[in-house]
Parts: C-alpha cells; sequence; structure tokens
C-alpha cells in the first residue's frame, strides 16, 4: 500500500503523506533524497548524489525527513480499515434524488439520461410520489438532522408545480420532525423566468447551472428537440439568477469532451459571464461515440488542468471570486473517516426515486432493473438488503486498484456508475476517471502550496 506521494509541477516539490494526509514542500534535494531514503542506507544516498549536493546538506535533509518521520507526518501507518467507526457504521438515508422528470426540452448529445427518459417513458412524478418520497427519508435518516434532496430530471422545472408543492410538504415535515431539508435543483435553464428564479432563489440551498461554455461548444452538444443551439435563451436567464442569488451557493456546471479539451476556455467564459463558481466534467460514454474521451486525450488533458490552475492562481491573486469545484479540497484530513472511504454513500445513504416511485442507488442506475432496491409506494417499503449491502461494501478496502492508489482519500473509490457502466463491475474503478482525479488533485494541491509560498 503507497505510503507516500511526490510530485513536481509549476516549480513546487510535493510530498504526500498518503495515509495522514499531510502534504510537506520540500527542496530539490530533500525531493530526490525520498527516492532513496527507505531503501539505502546514509552512506550510499550520500555517494548517489554526492555530485549535486554536500555530504552535510545531504546528511541535515536525511535528518529532516527523519524528523517528520518521528512525528507521525511521514510513512504513517494506516488504521482507518479497522476503525470502530468504519466497521460498526450503521447508514440511515440522509440524501435523496428525486427525478421529478423523466422528460426533457434539450437533446444533449453525451446525456447518460437518453435525453431525459432514461431509456423508457417519457413522465413526470406525481405528488404523492414526491411526498411519500419525502416521508421515507425522514423516518430513515435516524437522527440526522440536515437532509439533502435534489430535484433532478430530465428537466425539472417541466414539473414546476410539484417542485414546489414539495418544498412546501417539507417545510411542514421540517416541524413536526425537527429535519431540515436542504433542497437544491439542477437545470438547463430554458424555463426559468423571473417567478421561478425567486422561488429557486428563496428555497435552493444550491442550484446547478447546466452550461457547457463558448456559445459554440455550448450548441454543439446542447440544443432543443429543433435542433437549435440553447446558448443564447438560457445565459441570460443564468446571470440573472446569479445576480439576485446573492451569497448564496450556486455552480455553473459544464461538460467537456475530445471537442473542447481546450476547456479551461470555457472556465474562462463562465467568469467572463459573471458565473464564478465554476465545474467542468468530462464526458462520460462507455458507448465510445466520436466525442468520447479515450487515454489518448489524457496529455491533453492534464495540460489543460494545469493551465487551469494558474488561471485560479491568477485569479486568487488579484481578489478575484472564483471557485473551480474539482480544485477545492481539504488538506486537513478531509471529511469522516466513512466518507473518506466510502465516497457517495450510493445505495445506502443516498438514493434516487424516479416518477414511478421504482427506488435505485443513484440517478445513474435509474433504468436498469438489476439495481431496482424497492418501490417507494409500497405500503411497507423496504430497500433491497442484498443492493444495499453490494454497494455499503463497495469501498476503498474493497476496490484493489484503490487500495494501491495514493489519492483513494480524495475521491473515497470513485463513482460506482461509472465503474458499472465500462466494467461491470462496481468495485472495479474506471480506469479513465482515475487518472484525471489524481491530476486534478496534484494540481489543487499545488494551487495551495503556491499561493502560501507566495503570501496569498
Amino acid at each position: 500500500m503507497q505510503l507516500i506521494h511526490k510530485f513536481s509541477l509549476n516549480g513546487v516539490n510535493v510530498v504526500m503523506d498518503v495515509n495522514s494526509g499531510a502534504v510537506h514542500i520540500v527542496d530539490e534535494i530533500v525531493f530526490e533524497i525520498m527516492d532513496h531514503y527507505k531503501s539505502t542506507g546514509v552512506e550510499e544516498i550520500i555517494e548517489i548524489l554526492k555530485d549535486k549536493y554536500s555530504k552535510d546538506d545531504i546528511i541535515a535533509s536525511i535528518d529532516e525527513i527523519r524528523g517528520l518521520e518521528e512525528a507521525g507526518m511521514l510513512y504513517t501507518q494506516e488504521d482507518y480499515e479497522h476503525n470502530e467507526a468504519f466497521v460498526n457504521r450503521k447508514p440511515v438515508v440522509k440524501a435523496m434524488c428525486l427525478n421529478v422528470a423523466h422528460d426533457c426540452n434539450l437533446m444533449c448529445k453525451y446525456c447518460f439520461a437518453s435525453q431525459g427518459d432514461f431509456g423508457g417513458e417519457r413522465k413526470l412524478m406525481p405528488l404523492e410520489v414526491g411526498k411519500r418520497s419525502l416521508e421515507y427519508l425522514v423516518n430513515n435518516s435516524g437522527s440526522r438532522r440536515n437532509l439533502e434532496v435534489d430535484f433532478f430530471g430530465g428537466e425539472p422545472l417541466m414539473n414546476w408545480d410539484v417542485v414546489k408543492e414539495l418544498v412546501e410538504y417539507g417545510r411542514e415535515l421540517e416541524k413536526t420532525h425537527d429535519k431540515v431539508f436542504r433542497f437544491t435543483t439542477t437545470t438547463n435553464g430554458l424555463l426559468l423566468d423571473d417567478e421561478k428564479i425567486d422561488f429557486i432563489n428563496e428555497n435552493m440551498k444550491n442550484v446547478v447551472l447546466s452550461l457547457d461554455g463558448r456559445k459554440s461548444v455550448n450548441d454543439g452538444m446542447r440544443y432543443t428537440c429543433s435542433g437549435k443551439g440553447s446558448y443564447d435563451v438560457i445565459v441570460p436567464k443564468f446571470q440573472k439568477l446569479v445576480q439576485r442569488r446573492g451569497d448564496k451557493e450556486y455552480f455553473v456546471r459544464g461538460t467537456f469532451t475530445k471537442e473542447n479539451l481546450d476547456f479551461c476556455e470555457d472556465i474562462k467564459h463562465f467568469c467572463d459571464l459573471g458565473l464564478d463558481t465554476t465545474s467542468i466534467e468530462p464526458a462520460v460514454d462507455d458507448k465510445m461515440s466520436d466525442f468520447a474521451l479515450t487515454e489518448n486525450d489524457l496529455p491533453a488533458i492534464f495540460a489543460e488542468y494545469e493551465k487551469l490552475a494558474d488561471y485560479c492562481i491568477e485569479k486568487k491573486k488579484n481578489g478575484d471570486k472564483f471557485t473551480f469545484f474539482h480544485f477545492n479540497i481539504d488538506l486537513n484530513q478531509g471529511p469522516c473517516v466513512i466518507k473518506r472511504l466510502t465516497g457517495c454513500g450510493a445505495g445506502s445513504e443516498y438514493l434516487s426515486v424516479t416518477p414511478e416511485g421504482d427506488v435505485y442507488p443513484c440517478h445513474q442506475f435509474v433504468g436498469d432493473e438489476d439495481f431496482k432496491m424497492g418501490n417507494i409506494m409500497d405500503e411497507e417499503m423496504s430497500l433491497d438488503r442484498h443492493i444495499q449491502l453490494r454497494f455499503q461494501n463497495a469501498h476503498v478496502y474493497t476496490k484493489p486498484e484503490c487500495r494501491e492508489c495514493w489519492a483513494r482519500f480524495y475521491c473515497s473509490g470513485g463513482c460506482h456508475a461509472n465503474a458499472y457502466n465500462f466494467n461491470k463491475d462496481i468495485s472495479k474503478p474506471y480506469s479513465l476517471a482515475c487518472e484525471m482525479l489524481r491530476k486534478r488533485v496534484e494540481c489543487a494541491i499545488m494551487i495551495k502550496a503556491k499561493l502560501m509560498l507566495e503570501g496569498e
């Protein structure tokens, strides 16, 4: 199991202690010694490096490394697998994705949901299904007070009246059950108007705005049923929503494909539009369409992440408000131990409900009958225990690739749906996503180090 990870990026040498999460910015001599420290004696290290560094400097650097090791900041041993909180965990349902609309008014090329219908009939969720879902969440959330509910689709605003009524019903449940619903919605923006914007800004803790970036990029992938691009319609609406939103959370979510490997330009475009809380995700396409990313694209993608990291540093130095979702990482041991090991909690802590009330581990498994866990409208609804345990036990210690990966505590085993779609096994991660994740983490660490070194 890998104990340290070292890399050099943008003039910064970093040594990470994988298990503790400690990050060290080191000079060239320490960086080089780390290649030999555990496998080679002091005299041999001196011999290897004598043409570059003096004996005294080498010995001083070895003492520095040894001091960090003795202080529990390097080469620490991992005990999470036997942590009591992890071993004896009893997951409760704390988050739910309500697919309020299996329908959409866009025809995005890369849509995993078959342009909104998830491979089935186009349907809207009835109010009663939504209400029963909220009740189930409340009744199965144990002592957890804050509950997350995402209105999803398709395009959820196509079922707007039900969304509003479910928010109202959630507020009633809060009063009688001492819970707090934190509602979120994801929208492509076509149906936004003043009334919807005001309601979203008042009631949604977060809102995800789908836009791929520059007009040519967006309209090449995200177009209406009539074949027209969506950019000109949705951008003014997104700008209005964000301007009215104040300090409340939102982010604009783009997607990059083989056709816009220069996606840093799309992030810059978001900022030019006044949309400064950003994300851009790699398109995942197991059918290997013309736009699908492959291993051959990784060098270009890595270079673009580095360019984006430089842009982030520039924005921070200028005091500009800017966030890129994947560069926001916690270097202080991250979230709780269970979260670090199990990730999103799909299938146990997080569930997705369809318009018919069918329950799946997450929205990306919807429509696959092998993963149907029950129906929310059943009198005595109980989740399929076999599926629930299958997901609960899919964590970094049951995935061989994850056990050996230095970034395992940053991705917590990766996306189950991607793993299944590409490998037909939720315990075998999608390797391309792993490569990109590792690069993003390195960039995120470099950004923090660079800003710290320069006193920002």
